[in-house]
């Protein structure tokens, strides 16, 4: 991997543990509407799979869906209005942290419905096959989603027409409480690929060069008519399902434990600086940039003026 392709990988996911931090200070305040679920210690997927994204391809994003946003190139200023219910958010402040939207960067809405992004993704996907364009769709999605009808009826579908679109399954161990352990017969999720014909990979979704490689090659794939694929990342939520989930399914160990071992964003950086591809000064230049462009952001999204009253009919039917 050369330089500027690693910096731009960890520059998106200091961005997301950065906004999720401060939107967990935001909540605190009680300037927040609805609840917040954290993507923190799940940056790696986010940021690999979509470094090979165009804005016209198309991503459906999850509950969690702060980092998909920002790997697909989402505005922070936006995206903190959203969060406090600005006018001047995605969705004019009306959908709050679940359910950010960008279609002119190809996303297609972050949803609170397990699973609900799935058939939307596939939708997608149908769209480029019947344009004859080379576009993908990537839908995002946790461990319990797998075991929605939604998932198998789309993943059928994909898979009998060829349509251009990867199933990304993050496996933070956790359908909200339920242990993945307790929901699956198998170990390995990925194997639920050979049942629809497509190629399955399982990642340490830890490792952002893991997941960038297994990514690039699926998508590489699909973009040349090679139909479906379904990606599972291995990782683990640094916090729990939603902003004071009491986490009394896990213990104190085991939740400290993934927290000081496997952090993604301090992987990354020793990955980074043991092969030169940058210094721990540049890695911290970055770190500062990001800082001081949140920093803005919020202050521009606080500036804000709140959402307005829902307007009839224009504002809930689209004009032709």
């Amino acid at each position: 991997m050369d330089k500027a392709t690693a910096i731009d990988l960890y520059r998106v996911m200091r961005r997301i543990r950065d906004f999720e931090e401060r939107a967990t200070v935001l909540f605190g305040e009680g300037k927040l509407w609805g609840t917040i679920h954290s993507y923190a210690g799940e940056e790696g997927i986010a940021a690999g799979v979509c470094a090979h994204l165009r804005n016209d391809d198309w991503i459906t994003s999850t509950h969690r869906g702060h980092g998909h946003c920002i790997a697909k190139r989402a505005d922070l200023g936006r995206m903190y209005a959203e969060l406090l219910g600005r006018e001047t958010g995605y969705c004019r402040g009306r959908g709050g942290s679940m359910h950010i939207a960008d279609t002119s960067k190809g996303n297609l809405g972050a949803n609170g419905i397990v699973g609900g992004g799935i058939p939307i993704a596939t939708g997608a996907a149908l769209t480029a096959k019947q344009l004859g364009t080379d576009q993908v769709a990537v839908s995002f999605f946790g461990d319990g989603a797998v075991n929605q009808g939604g998932f198998h009826e789309s993943a059928n579908l994909a898979a009998i027409w060829k349509l251009p679109v990867i199933y990304v399954c993050e496996n933070n161990q956790y359908a909200e409480s339920l242990p993945v352990k307790r929901a699956f017969a198998v170990e390995d999720i990925s194997r639920r690929a050979e049942g629809y014909g497509m190629p399955g990979r399982r990642v340490n979704g830890r490792d952002v060069r893991a997941v960038y490689e297994a990514a690039g090659e699926l998508i590489a794939h699909a973009r040349r008519g090679g139909g479906p694929a379904f990606l599972v990342a291995d990782t683990y939520r640094h916090e729990g399902h939603y902003y004071g989930d009491p986490r009394k399914y896990q213990t104190k160990d085991e939740i400290e434990g993934w927290k000081t071992r496997f952090d993604p964003l301090v992987d990354t950086r020793t990955w980074i600086t043991d092969t030169k591809l940058a210094t721990q000064a540049e890695l911290d230049a970055i770190d500062a940039e990001v800082i001081e462009e949140a920093t803005r952001a919020v202050a521009w999204a606080e500036a804000g003026p709140p959402a307005s009253p829902i307007m009839l009919p224009g504002d809930v039917y689209a004009s032709y």
